[in-house]
């Protein structure tokens, strides 16, 4: 059965750390490109960062660049999101996505994870 985990949320003060974890179980997802995105109250869905099934191709969202890193754990099938420079602005459900292509629009991903919750505090 496919599915995505989220794992690694919380709260902390701005400037602090933390590291997202998704682990995908289905076999498909070995060849999928695995995205992160986020949402925030009253706020679309928005593309913070994404990496192509080989760990190669990775991409940000402008205002992580920097701050964020993507990458992937092929034998566990997991991802990674570490996120450090957080910022308040940066508060939202963070989203694991799965798509067979590098995708930036959320309206074109099928499997989703049931997010986690980032707060970080001024």
């Amino acid at each position: 059965q496919e599915q995505l985990v989220e794992s690694g949320g919380g709260l902390v003060q701005a400037g602090g750390s933390l590291r997202l974890s998704c682990v995908a179980s289905g076999r498909q997802f070995r060849t999928y490109a695995m995205a992160w995105f986020r949402q925030a109250p009253g706020k679309e869905r928005e593309f913070v960062a994404y990496i192509g099934w080989s760990g190669i191709s990775i991409d940000y969202a402008d205002s992580v660049k920097g701050r964020f890193t993507i990458s992937k754990d092929l034998a566990k099938n997991t991802v990674y999101l570490q996120m450090n420079g957080l910022k308040p602005e940066d508060t939202a459900v963070y989203y694991c996505a799965a798509h067979p292509n590098l995708v930036q629009d959320a309206t074109q991903y099928h499997y989703w994870g049931q997010g986690t919750q980032v707060t970080v505090s001024s």
